[in-house]
């Protein structure tokens, strides 16, 4: 328990300047609600942030900041360890250990009242005859330098937690507070618990780097502290349920709690689970009272019409409203209140909680019909004008109006289908009358495609067939199109329903009923032309042609990707055509997986220029998505691992972890893996595997590479990424020393020769030249020089033919070898291959030392590898670009790629290896190079540099 002072914390003796008392409860931790879930990773978070200026645990209500503070403070306490130095003999220095004192503030609190406070906090700890009393209301300029003096003469620091300090309003009554802080030489520790809207200069703090903040990502429940949670209350959920409600929570703290509390009732408690949300009325009056009460009528309603959207920019919001400053407002409902979360566009979009946006949809569906139908033909005619087709395709849908539902799916069909996976968006709208349907049978297809995008595949079929019976009414020219719309639809559901041959099968009758442009022979020529929803103008027969091919290419380039092909070649051509029609969503979606397919089979500054082009569309508009930039990210990390980049690849892998399904710290990384996901999940795991394997670990290089492999092992056994896991895999066991066990994996395929199988067997050859059999593996090799070898992915050929040249040095043909190396690296060298020369092993670092006394055309490049080999190499500060003055490390580079992901400083230094320190010292250089003074700006100017 922390140290009773006398006069500090006894009973209600102390008095105020104007004579109130003062409450002893007030300077007291209040004890944790039971039962208390030990939280040992935010312990640790506040131990650390406690040995700098200032602590910041900043959360909405209910985020459990007043219990972790309550909870840590009295450890710090009652434990002579924590929180103190430790010497290198493993003692504690008890001098170091701070002296705590506790606050809790209330509303009302003005400057003479909180001082007044502050000073029976402190006066025990550092009361001296020189420096005089604490002063108990504003101190005068002289009295704070005296106890400005008085603590930095202390040995032990002063740790003082003051508890919901946002409840002071006036900046003014923390100016003593912030004067201390900079003149106490650090001996004044403060730790802040409050809501966002705090009145110290915490800017200025984080810039300084003085400021440790914990926000509601930190204060969120793991599920492990979830399931910790539940079983303190005497609750056992299923692993699937317990899952659902800290996703559907969010993690919040209280509301857990609240649930907690209600499935002691509950007779199943996974149906429960699945029907949990803010409209319960549990839920609700906790958000009524505790989180909507303090906000202002026009903001709640504000809140209220612009719930029906998921997200929001000021830009929507106006248009829902009528409002002309809703900027203004959701700025301000994201900062003080912390209702909103903001991400870092520009514009900004707004994200509420998804418990409160239950609350306020509830409140949203009880106002009238007319005005609610309104609302949703207001975010309809938004979203059409704004590139969101499959949000204004539903708003428009559920406002009833058919004739804008039909317009807008047959004028951007292409953009509204699930390519990453369906994403449930919520109840069906109400399904159109018969007579709409026999009038136009489009708007059943439209209903089907809005159900398609949600993941309703059986109501989306159901929708498709009923269009499909009223098909026969429409005239020739309308009849084809809408043949055209449906075959489009049932290749979309067979995606879904994960039906390869369904899809290509539809996908061959789409194309061979497309559109030919004028001119075109072949097809049918026509003219007809196809009215977008904002009246843009028409899309004729040209264009249409293109949509087809972009449509029907990316759907079979998706299938064979899930299937563990590397169809690259399928992307680019749907690319052009996407580029052609102009649909800019699936673009992106090409653009992403042609970089990633690009960096697999080598051909490195094509992967890397379609990756930051991928990255530089523009994500606000709502269709670049995480996993598509995620994709691209991967590309980025394959790209700077084959160019022995591994803090560059690492980097791009964290930033890839949502588009792969990755965790940190227990807890999912927030973005769902769609169904073929597994191809880039393997690559991700390939590249941590070979990391892992570079940094010494080969165990936990082989435990990620079997993970690799389970990922794809129900893909077609012949497939290119499974060869290139299995001998990756056969590489790892022959580093090991297990040859047999390589060999096992590699002789019966290489020996059958069934199909293509390269890269197993050039893997097969470097084991049967690591057992020694030079022979054997000459007979293995296959031939790298051969016409047809022009097609294997450029990293196989490069590791074929350094094999070759090390066998014909081996053999004595020196001259031959020299002149395969300078082929290979021929090859090598436009692209920055630098790897595959580095780990060949000690039989390569010889033949590239010869190498540069015979001569070559990439000396530098040669010299460079060779003493590569034995230490890393310096490398060249990146030039980021004509416009920046002093150009970036390639460690700044690196870290600034971190500062577009949610990871703290700690977090970046831990990915790096590196202290929090240092990391910030590359921070501040960024900044400063950057002319920010913040990350969003940082990001935002390198973006604007191409240096992300």
């Amino acid at each position: 328990m922390p140290e009773q002072r006398s006069g500090a914390r006894v009973g209600t003796a102390q008095r105020g300047p104007t004579g109130s008392p003062l409450l002893a409860s007030r300077l007291t931790p209040p004890a944790p609600p039971e039962p208390v879930v030990a939280r040992p990773r935010l312990l640790r978070r506040l131990d650390a942030g406690s040995a700098g200026p200032v602590t910041l645990v900043s959360a909405p209500a209910g985020w459990g900041k007043t219990t972790l503070l309550a909870s840590w403070i009295r450890l710090v306490g009652g434990s002579a360890g924590e929180g103190a130095e430790v010497r290198p003999d493993g003692s504690v220095d008890a001098a170091s250990r701070p002296v705590p004192a506790w606050v809790s503030v209330e509303v009302g609190d003005d400057g003479d009242r909180l001082w007044s406070y502050l000073a029976a906090a402190l006066r025990d700890t550092v009361d001296a005859p020189e420096a005089g009393p604490v002063p108990d209301h504003p101190p005068r300029p002289d009295q704070l330098e005296l106890l400005a003096a008085a603590l930095a003469a202390r040995e032990r620091p002063v740790l003082l937690v003051l508890d919901d300090l946002h409840r002071v309003t006036d900046p003014a009554a923390l100016t003593g507070l912030e004067f201390l802080l900079r003149h106490a030489e650090q001996r004044l520790r403060l730790v802040v618990g409050a809501r966002a809207g705090l009145p110290l200069a915490v800017h200025r703090l984080r810039l300084a780097g003085e400021l440790t903040e914990i926000g509601p990502d930190d204060l969120a429940f793991t599920d492990d502290e979830v399931a910790d949670l539940f079983a303190a209350h005497g609750v056992h959920l299923p692993g699937a349920a317990l899952r659902r409600l800290r996703e559907r929570t969010g993690g919040w703290p209280a509301v857990l709690r609240f649930a907690a509390l209600a499935l002691h009732r509950q007779p199943d408690v996974t149906r429960w689970v699945e029907r949990f949300g803010g409209d319960q009325p549990e839920i609700a009056g906790y958000l009524h009272e505790e989180v909507l009460a303090a906000v202002e009528p026009e903001a709640r309603d504000m809140l209220r019409r612009t719930a029906l959207a998921e997200t929001v920019c000021a830009d929507l919001a106006d248009a829902l409203t009528g409002r002309g400053d809703s900027g203004r407002v959701l700025a301000d409902l994201a900062g003080d209140g912390g209702l909103l979360t903001r991400d870092d566009s520009r514009p900004p979009w707004y994200r509420c909680h998804p418990l409160l946006t239950d609350l306020l949809r509830a409140e949203l569906s009880r106002v009238p019909d007319d005005e609610l139908r309104e609302l949703h033909l207001r975010a309809a005619g938004w979203y059409a004008h704004n590139g969101r087709p499959a949000d204004a395709l539903r708003h428009a849908l559920t406002a009833g109006r058919w004739d804008l539902a039909s317009e807008i799916f047959v004028a951007e069909w292409p953009e509204l289908a699930p390519y990453d996976g369906a994403a449930p968006a919520g109840p069906a709208p109400t399904p159109p009358p018969p007579e709409a349907v026999r009038r136009d049978p489009e708007v059943a297809l439209a209903c089907a495609a809005e159900r398609a995008q949600a993941g309703d595949g059986t109501a989306a079929a159901a929708h498709l067939r009923t269009a499909a019976t009223h098909a026969g009414t429409l005239p020739v020219p309308h009849r084809d199109r809408f043949l055209r719309l449906a075959t489009a639809l049932e290749l979309t559901l067979a995606r879904l329903a994960g039906d390869p041959a369904e899809v290509r099968a539809a996908a061959a009758r789409l194309v061979r009923n497309r559109i030919a442009p004028a001119g075109r022979t072949g097809g049918v020529a026509t003219a007809e032309e196809t009215p977008g929803p904002t009246g843009a103008g028409p899309r004729g027969g040209a264009t249409e042609d293109a949509d087809l091919r972009a449509f029907a290419g990316t759907a079979l380039g998706l299938t064979e990707l899930a299937e563990g092909q590397l169809p690259a070649g399928r992307f680019a051509r749907a690319l052009a055509a996407a580029r052609e029609a102009g649909r800019p969503r699936t673009e992106l979606v090409c653009a992403s997986r042609s970089a990633l397919l690009q960096a697999v089979r080598g051909e490195l500054r094509a992967a890397e220029a379609s990756a930051r082009e991928a990255l530089a569309m523009p994500a606000c508009q709502g269709w670049a998505c995480r996993v598509d930039c995620g994709y691209a990210y991967l590309a980025l990390a394959v790209v700077a691992l084959h160019r022995d980049q591994p803090e560059e690849a690492a980097a791009n892998l964290a930033l890839a972890a949502p588009a792969t399904g990755e965790e940190r710290d227990g807890r999912p990384s927030g973005a769902r893996v769609p169904a073929g996901e597994a191809t880039a999940a393997a690559v991700a795991a390939l590249c941590r595997a070979w990391l892992r394997h570079d940094q010494g670990d080969p165990a936990a290089a082989q435990r990620l590479l079997a993970e690799a492999r389970a990922r794809t092992a129900d893909r077609p056994g012949g497939s290119e990424l499974a060869h290139l896991l299995v001998a990756a895999d056969a590489d790892l066991r022959a580093d090991r020393g297990d040859l047999d066990g390589a060999r096992g994996l590699l002789a019966e395929p290489v020996r059958d020769r069934a199909e293509p199988v390269e890269p197993l067997a050039v893997a097969l050859a470097r084991v049967e030249l690591r057992a020694g059999d030079a022979r054997a593996a000459g007979r293995t090799l296959p031939d790298w020089q051969a016409p047809e070898a022009a097609a294997w992915p450029l990293p196989v050929r490069l590791e074929a033919g350094l094999l070759d040249a090390v066998l014909a040095q081996r053999g004595g043909d020196e001259r031959r070898a020299g002149r395969l190396l300078e082929q290979v690296l021929d090859l090598a060298a436009p692209e920055g291959f630098r790897r595959v020369f580095l780990r060949a092993g000690p039989g390569a670092r010889d033949l590239l030392a010869a190498h540069l006394d015979t001569g070559t055309a990439h000396w530098s490049t040669v010299s460079d590898l060779v003493r590569g080999a034995d230490e890393p190499t310096e490398r060249v500060p990146v030039e980021p670009g004509p416009t920046l003055d002093e150009p970036l490390t390639e460690r700044e580079l690196t870290i600034l790629r971190y500062l577009q992901s949610i990871l703290s400083n700690v977090e970046i230094a831990s990915e790096l290896s590196l202290s929090v320190n240092t990391v910030k010292t590359h921070v501040r250089n960024i900044y400063r190079k950057l002319d920010a003074t913040r990350r969003r700006e940082a990001v935002r100017r390198a973006r604007e540099l191409r240096l992300i």
